[in-house]
């Protein structure tokens, strides 16, 4: 038993490190590919494994020369399929090592927000924003028209002006930058929901049904905020309610802004358009903003 105990303290150390080393290692990538479609990718690379480990205990010699000859290039073809998952967790890393100096800034950029909602609210312009938690959005965000792009009251502000090509569908958000623009969202089918609650109300309640997100939501027909969260929505919030209750789910201190003055006489900044653009009437085929949509 002694000669057991001995070299115990010295090996217990070493493994623990070990273990929790890999044992976190692979929570992350869990943790980053849960909700995406790298996840069916990765229960494909996983079967392949098992196939190739199953042919080899079988003594295929075909297959097992096949396999031999493309083994070493298949890190190369992993780092390929997953090249997206390995930026996002060198950037997640990244973003933890300078947590401290980055906190103050993701406050101001969801502020802009708050900001921009209140400005759809007051010209009452349709608006539909996704903002991204723990669960990836990466299937929706295919769905739209890319842009990458850091998050700013300006260009919520651009994006959602009734004469914008991309003022159609949703704004998905991830952290402190808007990943794409005119995003197909699944509708809620809810049957309890209001009959008053049109497609852009519904697809922002049929994302958080599905995901953890969060959707802001603003009415072009009356201009009413409202917050959806886990399948439920909160509808006539002012915003100050928005400003914190987004503080809250988001688990930061989102700090009081001065809101712009009330606009009026049509010279909202999304209210600029040629009068001979804004008599031209809708068309049938627009995704979530039409106002009977609301």
């Amino acid at each position: 038993m002694t000669q057991f105990l001995a070299p115990w303290p010295h090996v217990s150390v070493i493994s623990i490190i070990d273990i929790l080393l890999v044992a976190v290692v692979i929570y992350e990538f869990l943790a980053l590919v849960k909700g995406t479609r790298a996840a069916l990718m990765l229960v494909g690379v996983v079967a392949l494994a098992l196939a190739f480990y199953f042919s080899r205990l079988g003594e295929l010699s075909t297959l097992n020369w096949l396999i031999s000859t493309l083994l070493p290039y298949a890190v190369f073809a992993l780092i390929v399929v997953f090249q997206s998952e390995i930026r996002q967790v060198l950037a997640r890393l990244g973003r933890r090592l300078t947590l401290s100096r980055g906190s103050a800034s993701e406050g101001d950029v969801y502020d802009d927000i708050v900001l921009a909602a209140n400005l759809f609210a007051q010209n009452q312009t349709g608006a539909l924003i996704v903002i991204e938690r723990e669960i990836g959005l990466r299937t929706y965000i295919e769905s739209g028209v890319p842009l990458d792009a850091h998050l700013s009251y300006d260009l919520l502000a651009t994006v959602f002006r009734p004469s914008a090509p991309l003022h159609d569908g949703a704004v998905i958000i991830q952290r402190d930058r808007i990943a794409a623009a005119a995003c197909f969202l699944p509708l809620s089918m809810n049957p309890v929901l209001s009959t008053q609650l049109g497609t852009r109300h519904r697809a922002g309640i049929g994302i958080t049904e599905e995901t953890d997100a969060i959707a802001v939501i603003v009415s072009e027909e009356t201009g009413a905020i409202s917050l959806a969260v886990a399948g439920k929505i909160e509808r006539d919030l002012t915003v100050e309610q928005l400003r914190e209750r987004l503080g809250g789910l988001l688990r930061r201190y989102v700090p009081p802004s001065t809101l712009p003055t009330p606009i009026t006489n049509g010279s909202a900044a999304l209210d600029t358009e040629p009068e001979s653009l804004r008599a031209l009437p809708r068309t049938a085929d627009s995704r979530v903003d039409s106002g009977a949509n609301d």
